[in-house]
């Protein structure tokens, strides 16, 4: 029996979870959240006008957020950013994520957006 690859799921479930549904208008972001900072770091998400997959790199903040309830997003979310990378499948996007989160010490965030309300 082959030995557990963790490296090889994780790119694995990175890249699933940039999909795109045609069906629904529905776009998988992931998210590296700086947990010291309770902040965004980069941003993953497949871009329907191109058919890429785009990585940013925050560069802007909203403020910290006031935790009201438990379904409140525990962390500031970008409001600027500048591209990092672009990629042309999401195995590729998913590996850059993964070598970020490294690099950095930083936790993956999964959002689903709705292609008309948030892109």
């Amino acid at each position: 029996m082959p030995t557990f690859d963790a490296e090889n799921f994780t790119t694995r479930l990175l890249a699933e979870s940039l999909f795109y549904d045609l069906e629904y208008g529905l776009v998988g972001s992931v998210s590296l959240i700086d947990p010291e900072a309770e902040r965004e770091l980069y941003l993953a998400s497949f871009m329907p006008d191109d058919g890429t997959y785009l990585g940013e790199a925050a560069t802007a903040w909203e403020d910290a957020p006031e935790l009201e309830d438990e379904t409140d997003v525990a962390y500031a979310l970008a409001v600027d950013s500048d591209v990092h990378g672009r990629y042309e499948v999401p195995e590729a996007a998913a590996q850059s994520l993964l070598e970020l989160a490294r690099e950095h010490d930083l936790l993956p965030s999964v959002t689903v957006l709705f292609e008309d309300a948030e892109m």
